[in-house]
Protein backbone atom coordinates (compact mmCIF):
# COMPACT_ATOMS: atom_id res chain seq x y z
CA UNK A 1 0.00 0.00 0.00
CA UNK A 2 1.38 3.03 -0.47
CA UNK A 3 1.80 5.78 1.89
CA UNK A 4 -0.69 8.25 -0.01
CA UNK A 5 -3.21 5.70 0.15
CA UNK A 6 -2.46 5.21 3.70
CA UNK A 7 -2.87 8.63 4.53
CA UNK A 8 -6.16 8.98 2.86
CA UNK A 9 -7.60 6.08 4.72
CA UNK A 10 -6.41 7.73 8.54
CA UNK A 11 -7.72 10.93 7.64
CA UNK A 12 -11.09 9.66 6.97
CA UNK A 13 -11.78 7.35 9.88
CA UNK A 14 -10.50 10.48 12.45
CA UNK A 15 -12.86 12.81 10.40
CA UNK A 16 -16.05 10.13 10.83
CA UNK A 17 -15.40 9.96 14.32
CA UNK A 18 -15.40 14.00 14.41
CA UNK A 19 -18.41 14.03 12.70
CA UNK A 20 -19.95 11.62 15.33
CA UNK A 21 -18.65 13.57 18.21
CA UNK A 22 -20.60 16.82 16.61
CA UNK A 23 -23.75 15.11 17.94
CA UNK A 24 -22.61 16.63 21.19
CA UNK A 25 -24.13 19.82 20.29
CA UNK A 26 -27.07 18.49 18.21
CA UNK A 27 -28.57 14.59 18.23
CA UNK A 28 -28.35 14.88 13.93
CA UNK A 29 -29.23 11.76 11.57
CA UNK A 30 -25.79 9.86 10.63
CA UNK A 31 -24.28 10.97 7.12
CA UNK A 32 -26.22 8.60 4.46
CA UNK A 33 -27.07 10.30 1.15
CA UNK A 34 -30.71 9.99 0.33
CA UNK A 35 -32.01 7.67 -2.08
CA UNK A 36 -35.22 9.63 -3.77
CA UNK A 37 -37.54 6.58 -3.47
CA UNK A 38 -40.58 8.47 -5.20
CA UNK A 39 -41.94 8.60 -8.68
CA UNK A 40 -40.98 11.46 -9.96
CA UNK A 41 -43.62 14.67 -11.01
CA UNK A 42 -43.65 14.58 -14.33
CA UNK A 43 -46.18 17.43 -15.82
CA UNK A 44 -45.06 16.86 -19.56
CA UNK A 45 -46.75 14.48 -21.68
CA UNK A 46 -44.65 12.56 -24.19
CA UNK A 47 -46.03 15.54 -26.35
CA UNK A 48 -44.97 18.18 -24.35
CA UNK A 49 -41.23 16.44 -24.02
CA UNK A 50 -41.24 16.45 -27.92
CA UNK A 51 -42.29 19.73 -28.23
CA UNK A 52 -39.81 20.86 -25.72
CA UNK A 53 -36.69 18.81 -27.15
CA UNK A 54 -37.43 20.08 -30.77
CA UNK A 55 -37.64 23.83 -29.37
CA UNK A 56 -34.13 22.98 -28.19
CA UNK A 57 -32.34 21.65 -31.21
CA UNK A 58 -33.84 24.08 -33.25
CA UNK A 59 -32.59 27.00 -31.34
CA UNK A 60 -28.99 24.85 -31.70
CA UNK A 61 -29.80 24.31 -35.45
CA UNK A 62 -31.31 27.53 -36.85
CA UNK A 63 -29.86 30.44 -34.11
CA UNK A 64 -27.45 29.25 -32.71
CA UNK A 65 -24.94 30.14 -29.45
CA UNK A 66 -22.28 32.88 -28.98
CA UNK A 67 -19.51 30.81 -27.81
CA UNK A 68 -16.94 33.47 -26.48
CA UNK A 69 -14.04 31.18 -26.23
CA UNK A 70 -12.01 30.74 -29.27
CA UNK A 71 -10.38 27.41 -28.00
CA UNK A 72 -13.82 26.29 -28.14
CA UNK A 73 -14.88 27.61 -31.58
CA UNK A 74 -11.54 25.78 -33.49
CA UNK A 75 -12.88 22.48 -31.57
CA UNK A 76 -16.31 23.32 -32.83
CA UNK A 77 -15.35 23.93 -36.42
CA UNK A 78 -13.03 20.58 -36.35
CA UNK A 79 -16.25 18.70 -34.89
CA UNK A 80 -18.39 20.20 -38.37
CA UNK A 81 -19.98 22.76 -36.45
CA UNK A 82 -21.47 26.03 -39.00
CA UNK A 83 -19.28 28.84 -36.69
CA UNK A 84 -19.90 32.97 -38.24
CA UNK A 85 -17.37 34.57 -35.96
CA UNK A 86 -18.54 33.62 -32.88
CA UNK A 87 -22.06 32.11 -33.16
CA UNK A 88 -21.93 28.20 -33.38
CA UNK A 89 -24.93 26.28 -35.25
CA UNK A 90 -24.92 22.39 -34.44
CA UNK A 91 -26.92 19.48 -35.56
CA UNK A 92 -29.01 17.60 -33.64
CA UNK A 93 -27.91 14.62 -34.43
CA UNK A 94 -24.00 15.88 -33.64
CA UNK A 95 -25.75 17.41 -30.02
CA UNK A 96 -27.19 13.86 -28.90
CA UNK A 97 -24.16 11.54 -30.37
CA UNK A 98 -22.04 13.56 -27.60
CA UNK A 99 -24.35 13.69 -25.26
CA UNK A 100 -25.32 10.24 -25.54
CA UNK A 101 -21.36 9.62 -24.38
CA UNK A 102 -21.73 11.18 -20.79
CA UNK A 103 -22.57 8.71 -18.25
CA UNK A 104 -25.95 8.88 -16.19
CA UNK A 105 -24.02 8.17 -12.65
CA UNK A 106 -20.69 8.86 -11.43
CA UNK A 107 -18.39 9.03 -8.03
CA UNK A 108 -16.64 12.07 -6.59
CA UNK A 109 -14.25 10.75 -4.15
CA UNK A 110 -12.99 13.58 -1.86
CA UNK A 111 -9.90 13.59 0.49
CA UNK A 112 -12.31 11.24 2.94
CA UNK A 113 -13.39 8.29 0.87
CA UNK A 114 -16.53 7.96 3.36
CA UNK A 115 -17.33 11.22 2.23
CA UNK A 116 -17.54 9.88 -1.59
CA UNK A 117 -21.04 10.90 -3.36
CA UNK A 118 -22.56 8.73 -6.37
CA UNK A 119 -24.04 11.67 -8.47
CA UNK A 120 -27.05 10.33 -10.68
CA UNK A 121 -29.02 7.60 -10.26
CA UNK A 122 -31.73 7.94 -7.20
CA UNK A 123 -29.62 9.84 -5.28
CA UNK A 124 -30.18 12.93 -3.86
CA UNK A 125 -27.10 15.16 -2.92
CA UNK A 126 -27.77 18.43 -0.41
CA UNK A 127 -24.88 21.27 -0.98
CA UNK A 128 -24.34 24.78 1.27
CA UNK A 129 -25.24 27.90 0.00
CA UNK A 130 -22.35 29.12 -2.10
CA UNK A 131 -21.30 32.58 -3.54
CA UNK A 132 -23.48 35.72 -2.02
CA UNK A 133 -21.11 38.32 -2.00
CA UNK A 134 -23.00 39.66 1.64
CA UNK A 135 -23.64 38.15 5.07
CA UNK A 136 -26.50 38.53 8.15
CA UNK A 137 -26.49 37.11 11.38
CA UNK A 138 -28.51 37.90 14.32
CA UNK A 139 -25.95 38.98 16.42
CA UNK A 140 -24.77 41.96 13.38
CA UNK A 141 -28.24 42.65 12.96
CA UNK A 142 -27.54 43.83 9.05
CA UNK A 143 -26.50 42.88 5.67
CA UNK A 144 -22.62 43.41 5.65
CA UNK A 145 -19.72 42.32 2.74
CA UNK A 146 -18.19 38.98 3.35
CA UNK A 147 -15.05 38.25 5.28
CA UNK A 148 -12.59 35.05 5.61
CA UNK A 149 -13.91 34.47 9.22
CA UNK A 150 -17.79 34.25 8.06
CA UNK A 151 -16.48 32.18 5.46
CA UNK A 152 -14.66 29.60 7.79
CA UNK A 153 -17.66 29.67 10.38
CA UNK A 154 -20.35 28.58 7.08
CA UNK A 155 -17.41 26.08 6.17
CA UNK A 156 -17.80 24.93 9.66
CA UNK A 157 -21.51 24.12 9.57
CA UNK A 158 -20.69 22.70 5.86
CA UNK A 159 -18.87 20.16 7.58
CA UNK A 160 -20.92 19.45 10.88
CA UNK A 161 -24.18 18.77 9.33
CA UNK A 162 -24.11 15.30 7.62
CA UNK A 163 -27.24 15.96 5.67
CA UNK A 164 -24.94 18.35 4.16
CA UNK A 165 -23.23 16.05 1.04
CA UNK A 166 -20.77 18.49 -0.52
CA UNK A 167 -19.07 21.55 -0.12
CA UNK A 168 -20.07 23.72 -3.38
CA UNK A 169 -18.48 27.07 -4.04
CA UNK A 170 -17.33 29.77 -1.35
CA UNK A 171 -20.26 29.97 0.99
CA UNK A 172 -19.57 33.67 1.54
CA UNK A 173 -17.36 35.58 -0.52
CA UNK A 174 -14.34 36.43 1.76
CA UNK A 175 -14.02 40.45 0.24
CA UNK A 176 -11.47 40.67 2.60
CA UNK A 177 -8.68 38.87 0.64
CA UNK A 178 -7.57 40.25 -2.28
CA UNK A 179 -9.24 38.78 -5.63
CA UNK A 180 -6.26 37.69 -6.93
CA UNK A 181 -5.45 35.13 -4.24
CA UNK A 182 -9.08 34.71 -2.36
CA UNK A 183 -8.48 31.11 -3.50
CA UNK A 184 -6.12 30.60 -2.72
CA UNK A 185 -6.97 31.16 0.93
CA UNK A 186 -10.23 30.07 0.84
CA UNK A 187 -9.45 26.53 -0.66
CA UNK A 188 -6.92 25.74 1.80
CA UNK A 189 -9.75 26.80 4.95
CA UNK A 190 -12.20 24.70 2.41
CA UNK A 191 -9.34 21.98 2.34
CA UNK A 192 -8.71 21.82 5.85
CA UNK A 193 -12.23 22.61 7.88
CA UNK A 194 -14.05 19.90 5.42
CA UNK A 195 -13.51 16.67 4.26
CA UNK A 196 -16.32 16.59 1.56
CA UNK A 197 -16.32 16.88 -2.09
CA UNK A 198 -15.25 20.29 -3.44
CA UNK A 199 -15.45 22.77 -6.04
CA UNK A 200 -13.31 25.14 -8.09
CA UNK A 201 -14.58 27.96 -10.16
CA UNK A 202 -13.73 28.14 -13.20
CA UNK A 203 -12.28 32.06 -13.71
CA UNK A 204 -9.52 32.05 -15.45
CA UNK A 205 -6.37 29.15 -16.08
CA UNK A 206 -4.86 30.11 -13.01
CA UNK A 207 -7.54 29.89 -10.55
CA UNK A 208 -9.00 26.27 -12.12
CA UNK A 209 -5.24 24.97 -12.13
CA UNK A 210 -4.41 26.11 -8.44
CA UNK A 211 -7.31 24.43 -7.31
CA UNK A 212 -7.09 21.06 -8.98
CA UNK A 213 -3.34 20.99 -7.79
CA UNK A 214 -4.70 21.68 -4.04
CA UNK A 215 -7.48 18.93 -3.87
CA UNK A 216 -4.77 16.42 -5.58
CA UNK A 217 -2.13 17.59 -2.65
CA UNK A 218 -4.94 17.10 -0.14
CA UNK A 219 -5.85 13.93 -1.06
CA UNK A 220 -2.46 12.50 -0.71
CA UNK A 221 -2.84 11.60 -4.67
CA UNK A 222 -0.48 11.20 -7.39
CA UNK A 223 -1.41 13.18 -10.66
CA UNK A 224 -2.45 10.11 -12.59
CA UNK A 225 -4.31 9.18 -9.35
CA UNK A 226 -5.79 12.67 -9.40
CA UNK A 227 -6.81 11.87 -13.12
CA UNK A 228 -8.10 8.16 -13.16
CA UNK A 229 -11.53 9.44 -11.46
CA UNK A 230 -13.58 12.33 -10.42
CA UNK A 231 -12.14 14.56 -6.89
CA UNK A 232 -14.04 17.38 -7.61
CA UNK A 233 -16.07 19.66 -10.07
CA UNK A 234 -16.92 22.88 -11.30
CA UNK A 235 -20.65 23.94 -12.06
CA UNK A 236 -20.66 27.08 -14.72
CA UNK A 237 -23.56 29.57 -15.71
CA UNK A 238 -24.25 30.44 -19.28
CA UNK A 239 -24.57 33.82 -20.30
CA UNK A 240 -28.81 33.58 -20.62
CA UNK A 241 -29.87 34.45 -23.41
CA UNK A 242 -27.44 32.18 -25.89
CA UNK A 243 -24.14 32.75 -24.68
CA UNK A 244 -21.32 31.63 -23.12
CA UNK A 245 -18.08 33.12 -22.07
CA UNK A 246 -14.60 32.64 -22.38
CA UNK A 247 -12.97 31.96 -18.67
CA UNK A 248 -16.13 29.55 -17.79
CA UNK A 249 -15.51 27.20 -20.79
CA UNK A 250 -12.04 27.34 -20.27
CA UNK A 251 -12.16 26.26 -16.72
CA UNK A 252 -14.27 23.31 -17.96
CA UNK A 253 -12.09 22.39 -20.82
CA UNK A 254 -9.08 22.07 -18.19
CA UNK A 255 -11.12 19.69 -15.67
CA UNK A 256 -12.43 17.71 -18.86
CA UNK A 257 -9.27 16.93 -19.93
CA UNK A 258 -8.37 15.76 -16.52
CA UNK A 259 -10.93 13.50 -15.85
CA UNK A 260 -12.94 16.11 -13.37
CA UNK A 261 -16.64 16.55 -13.40
CA UNK A 262 -18.77 18.79 -15.10
CA UNK A 263 -21.78 20.89 -13.99
CA UNK A 264 -23.75 23.58 -16.70
CA UNK A 265 -26.55 25.13 -15.15
CA UNK A 266 -27.88 27.82 -17.49
CA UNK A 267 -29.62 31.00 -15.18
CA UNK A 268 -32.33 32.01 -17.18
CA UNK A 269 -34.95 33.99 -15.54
CA UNK A 270 -38.69 34.02 -17.76
CA UNK A 271 -39.29 37.26 -18.48
CA UNK A 272 -36.04 39.13 -18.62
CA UNK A 273 -33.39 36.29 -20.08
CA UNK A 274 -35.72 34.12 -21.54
CA UNK A 275 -39.05 33.41 -22.73
CA UNK A 276 -42.21 34.53 -20.30
CA UNK A 277 -43.48 31.00 -20.98
CA UNK A 278 -42.36 28.05 -18.81
CA UNK A 279 -41.82 25.78 -22.13
CA UNK A 280 -40.15 28.07 -23.64
CA UNK A 281 -37.38 28.97 -20.69
CA UNK A 282 -37.01 25.23 -20.41
CA UNK A 283 -36.34 24.93 -23.88
CA UNK A 284 -33.60 28.01 -24.26
CA UNK A 285 -32.24 26.14 -21.02
CA UNK A 286 -31.30 23.15 -22.09
CA UNK A 287 -30.42 24.12 -25.54
CA UNK A 288 -27.41 26.15 -23.95
CA UNK A 289 -26.22 23.19 -21.66
CA UNK A 290 -26.57 20.93 -23.76
CA UNK A 291 -24.30 22.81 -26.54
CA UNK A 292 -21.28 22.76 -23.71
CA UNK A 293 -22.19 19.34 -22.91
CA UNK A 294 -21.50 18.52 -26.42
CA UNK A 295 -18.74 19.94 -26.56
CA UNK A 296 -16.74 18.49 -23.32
CA UNK A 297 -17.79 15.21 -24.48
CA UNK A 298 -16.33 15.74 -27.89
CA UNK A 299 -13.10 16.84 -25.99
CA UNK A 300 -12.86 13.80 -23.88
CA UNK A 301 -15.94 11.61 -24.45
CA UNK A 302 -17.70 9.88 -21.21
CA UNK A 303 -16.61 12.57 -19.16
CA UNK A 304 -19.02 13.30 -16.49
CA UNK A 305 -21.46 16.09 -17.09
CA UNK A 306 -24.54 17.21 -14.95
CA UNK A 307 -27.35 19.18 -16.68
CA UNK A 308 -28.34 21.92 -14.15
CA UNK A 309 -31.69 24.46 -13.72
CA UNK A 310 -31.61 27.54 -12.61
CA UNK A 311 -34.88 28.39 -14.29
CA UNK A 312 -37.16 31.02 -12.47
CA UNK A 313 -39.39 33.97 -13.17
CA UNK A 314 -38.90 37.94 -12.52
CA UNK A 315 -41.22 40.47 -10.49
CA UNK A 316 -42.73 41.42 -13.49
CA UNK A 317 -43.31 44.49 -11.27
CA UNK A 318 -39.98 45.48 -10.73
CA UNK A 319 -37.96 42.99 -12.67
CA UNK A 320 -36.26 41.56 -9.59
CA UNK A 321 -35.58 37.75 -9.29
CA UNK A 322 -38.32 35.61 -7.84
CA UNK A 323 -37.75 31.63 -6.23
CA UNK A 324 -39.36 29.06 -4.86
CA UNK A 325 -42.40 30.09 -6.69
CA UNK A 326 -45.38 27.93 -8.95
CA UNK A 327 -43.49 28.67 -12.01
CA UNK A 328 -39.73 28.14 -10.12
CA UNK A 329 -41.14 24.87 -9.60
CA UNK A 330 -43.03 23.76 -12.50
CA UNK A 331 -39.49 24.71 -14.49
CA UNK A 332 -37.68 22.42 -12.20
CA UNK A 333 -40.35 18.96 -12.70
CA UNK A 334 -40.68 19.90 -16.45
CA UNK A 335 -36.21 19.62 -16.41
CA UNK A 336 -36.46 16.68 -14.70
CA UNK A 337 -38.18 15.05 -17.58
CA UNK A 338 -35.74 16.53 -20.02
CA UNK A 339 -32.49 15.87 -17.61
CA UNK A 340 -34.40 11.43 -18.22
CA UNK A 341 -35.00 11.87 -21.83
CA UNK A 342 -31.21 12.93 -22.45
CA UNK A 343 -30.24 10.54 -19.80
CA UNK A 344 -28.13 13.03 -17.46
CA UNK A 345 -27.69 13.36 -13.98
CA UNK A 346 -29.42 16.83 -12.87
CA UNK A 347 -28.58 20.14 -10.72
CA UNK A 348 -31.82 22.28 -8.96
CA UNK A 349 -31.29 24.57 -5.92
CA UNK A 350 -32.57 25.20 -2.55
CA UNK A 351 -33.68 28.93 -3.10
CA UNK A 352 -35.93 32.12 -1.72
CA UNK A 353 -35.96 35.68 -2.56
CA UNK A 354 -36.53 36.60 1.55
CA UNK A 355 -34.42 38.83 2.99
CA UNK A 356 -34.10 37.13 6.09
CA UNK A 357 -34.94 33.36 7.82
CA UNK A 358 -38.32 34.38 8.03
CA UNK A 359 -41.92 32.86 7.00
CA UNK A 360 -40.86 33.98 3.48
CA UNK A 361 -37.72 32.57 3.24
CA UNK A 362 -38.88 28.96 4.58
CA UNK A 363 -42.17 28.63 2.46
CA UNK A 364 -40.00 29.69 -0.63
CA UNK A 365 -36.50 27.45 0.41
CA UNK A 366 -39.19 24.84 1.22
CA UNK A 367 -41.03 24.99 -2.75
CA UNK A 368 -37.51 24.89 -4.04
CA UNK A 369 -36.25 21.77 -2.44
CA UNK A 370 -39.24 19.86 -2.58
CA UNK A 371 -39.14 20.49 -6.47
CA UNK A 372 -35.85 19.39 -6.52
CA UNK A 373 -37.68 16.82 -4.69
CA UNK A 374 -40.02 16.06 -7.60
CA UNK A 375 -38.04 16.46 -10.27
CA UNK A 376 -35.49 13.79 -9.51
CA UNK A 377 -32.58 16.23 -9.25
CA UNK A 378 -29.31 14.65 -7.91
CA UNK A 379 -27.34 17.51 -7.03
CA UNK A 380 -29.27 20.07 -5.04
CA UNK A 381 -27.35 23.64 -5.11
CA UNK A 382 -27.58 26.36 -2.21
CA UNK A 383 -29.93 23.53 -0.20
CA UNK A 384 -28.78 25.86 3.03
CA UNK A 385 -28.07 28.96 4.12
CA UNK A 386 -29.27 31.41 1.13
CA UNK A 387 -30.95 34.43 1.29
CA UNK A 388 -31.76 37.41 -0.90
CA UNK A 389 -31.63 35.67 -4.10
CA UNK A 390 -28.44 34.94 -3.33
CA UNK A 391 -26.98 38.04 -2.56
CA UNK A 392 -26.98 36.76 1.52
CA UNK A 393 -25.52 34.01 3.20
CA UNK A 394 -27.16 33.67 6.56
CA UNK A 395 -25.77 31.02 9.71
CA UNK A 396 -29.40 30.82 11.02
CA UNK A 397 -30.90 30.40 7.68
CA UNK A 398 -28.36 27.49 6.75
CA UNK A 399 -29.09 25.55 9.83
CA UNK A 400 -32.89 25.99 9.63
CA UNK A 401 -32.55 24.30 6.14
CA UNK A 402 -30.89 21.49 7.51
CA UNK A 403 -33.79 20.86 9.34
CA UNK A 404 -35.71 20.72 6.16
CA UNK A 405 -33.28 18.79 4.75
CA UNK A 406 -33.10 16.00 7.55
CA UNK A 407 -36.69 15.57 6.82
CA UNK A 408 -36.35 15.03 3.26
CA UNK A 409 -33.74 12.12 4.44
CA UNK A 410 -36.30 11.15 7.03
CA UNK A 411 -39.32 10.93 4.76
CA UNK A 412 -37.01 8.69 2.21
CA UNK A 413 -36.16 6.22 4.41
CA UNK A 414 -38.35 3.09 2.89
CA UNK A 415 -39.30 1.54 6.70
CA UNK A 416 -41.90 5.16 6.51
CA UNK A 417 -43.90 3.04 3.72
CA UNK A 418 -43.21 -0.69 5.26
CA UNK A 419 -46.60 -2.34 5.16
CA UNK A 420 -45.77 -5.92 6.58
CA UNK A 421 -47.65 -7.47 9.73
CA UNK A 422 -45.08 -5.86 11.93
CA UNK A 423 -45.95 -2.60 10.52
CA UNK A 424 -49.85 -3.09 10.19
CA UNK A 425 -49.85 -4.12 13.99
CA UNK A 426 -53.27 -5.92 13.29
CA UNK A 427 -52.16 -7.49 17.26
CA UNK A 428 -51.72 -4.51 18.38
CA UNK A 429 -54.70 -2.80 17.54
CA UNK A 430 -57.04 -5.90 18.91
CA UNK A 431 -54.88 -5.33 22.24
CA UNK A 432 -56.04 -1.66 22.38
CA UNK A 433 -59.66 -2.58 20.99
CA UNK A 434 -61.91 -0.05 21.32
CA UNK A 435 -61.54 2.20 24.45
CA UNK A 436 -57.58 1.98 25.13
CA UNK A 437 -53.89 4.14 23.99
CA UNK A 438 -51.05 2.81 22.03
CA UNK A 439 -48.50 4.70 24.61
CA UNK A 440 -47.62 1.40 26.68
CA UNK A 441 -48.21 -1.33 25.06
CA UNK A 442 -45.33 -3.15 23.77
CA UNK A 443 -45.26 -2.65 20.21
CA UNK A 444 -44.79 1.10 20.71
CA UNK A 445 -42.47 0.24 23.25
CA UNK A 446 -40.50 -1.13 21.36
CA UNK A 447 -40.22 1.31 18.62
CA UNK A 448 -41.07 4.40 20.16
CA UNK A 449 -37.58 5.53 20.23
CA UNK A 450 -36.65 5.61 16.30
CA UNK A 451 -40.71 5.69 15.43
CA UNK A 452 -40.77 9.27 14.25
CA UNK A 453 -38.76 12.01 13.21
CA UNK A 454 -37.10 14.02 15.75
CA UNK A 455 -36.07 17.86 14.90
CA UNK A 456 -32.69 19.51 16.46
CA UNK A 457 -34.27 23.03 16.03
CA UNK A 458 -37.87 22.90 16.02
CA UNK A 459 -39.75 23.38 19.17
CA UNK A 460 -42.96 21.30 19.83
CA UNK A 461 -44.05 22.51 23.47
CA UNK A 462 -47.54 24.08 23.52
CA UNK A 463 -47.21 27.80 23.59
CA UNK A 464 -47.45 28.64 27.64
CA UNK A 465 -44.58 25.82 27.77
CA UNK A 466 -42.43 27.90 25.52
CA UNK A 467 -43.74 31.29 26.54
CA UNK A 468 -41.87 30.23 30.11
CA UNK A 469 -38.84 28.83 28.64
CA UNK A 470 -38.24 32.02 27.35
CA UNK A 471 -40.27 32.31 24.17
CA UNK A 472 -36.80 32.32 21.57
CA UNK A 473 -38.11 32.11 18.44
CA UNK A 474 -36.56 30.01 15.81
CA UNK A 475 -33.80 31.89 14.41
CA UNK A 476 -32.53 32.89 17.63
CA UNK A 477 -32.51 29.20 18.74
CA UNK A 478 -30.55 28.69 15.29
CA UNK A 479 -28.18 31.68 16.26
CA UNK A 480 -27.39 29.76 19.47
CA UNK A 481 -27.20 26.54 17.75
CA UNK A 482 -24.37 27.94 15.20
CA UNK A 483 -22.24 29.57 17.76
CA UNK A 484 -22.03 26.32 19.61
CA UNK A 485 -21.66 24.54 16.64
CA UNK A 486 -18.76 26.71 15.65
CA UNK A 487 -17.26 27.31 19.10
CA UNK A 488 -16.85 23.44 19.90
CA UNK A 489 -15.80 22.64 16.30
CA UNK A 490 -13.03 20.22 15.31
CA UNK A 491 -11.79 19.86 11.96
CA UNK A 492 -11.48 16.69 10.54
CA UNK A 493 -8.09 15.13 10.23
CA UNK A 494 -5.06 16.28 7.95
CA UNK A 495 -1.73 14.40 7.88
CA UNK A 496 0.40 17.10 9.03
CA UNK A 497 3.13 16.90 5.84
CA UNK A 498 -0.33 17.35 3.37
CA UNK A 499 -1.11 20.93 5.39
CA UNK A 500 2.33 21.86 4.77
CA UNK A 501 2.75 20.71 1.43
CA UNK A 502 -0.89 23.12 1.31
CA UNK A 503 0.52 25.53 3.26
CA UNK A 504 3.37 25.51 0.68
CA UNK A 505 2.08 25.71 -2.28
CA UNK A 506 -0.40 28.31 -0.82
CA UNK A 507 2.61 30.70 -0.60
CA UNK A 508 4.18 30.27 -3.57
CA UNK A 509 1.67 31.28 -6.18
CA UNK A 510 0.80 34.38 -3.65
CA UNK A 511 4.22 34.87 -4.20
CA UNK A 512 3.87 34.05 -8.12
CA UNK A 513 1.02 37.09 -7.54
CA UNK A 514 -1.98 34.81 -7.75
CA UNK A 515 -4.58 34.67 -10.46
CA UNK A 516 -5.71 37.27 -12.65
CA UNK A 517 -8.45 39.72 -11.52
CA UNK A 518 -9.80 40.59 -15.23
CA UNK A 519 -11.13 37.82 -17.32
Amino acid sequence: MNDSKTRRRRGGGRAGAAARRGSAVIDQMPWNPPLNIDRPTEPLDPDGIEAIHEGAMRILEEIGIEFYNQEAIGILREAGCTISGDNVRMGRDFVMEMVSKAPNKFTITPRNPDHQIEVGGKTLLFGNVSSPPNYWDMEIGKKVPGTRRMCQDLLKLTQYFNCIHFAGGYPVEPVDIHASIRHLDVLYDKLTLTDKAMHAYSLGKERVEDVMEMVRIAGGLSHDEFEAAPRMYTNINSTSPLKHDQPMIDGCLRLARRGQAIVVTPFTLAGAMAPVTMAGAVAQSLAEALCAIALFQYVRPGIPCVIGTFTSNVDMKSGAPAFGTPEYMRATQMTGQMARFYGLPMRSSGVCAANVPDGQAIWETSNSLWAAVQSGTNMVYHAAGWLEGGLIASPEKFIMDCEILQQIQRYMQPELAAAGPDEIALEAIRSVGNDGHFFGIQHTQDRYTTAFYQPFLSDWKNFEAWEAAGGIWTPERAHRMFKEIVNNFEAPELDEAIREELVDFVERRKAEGGAPTDF
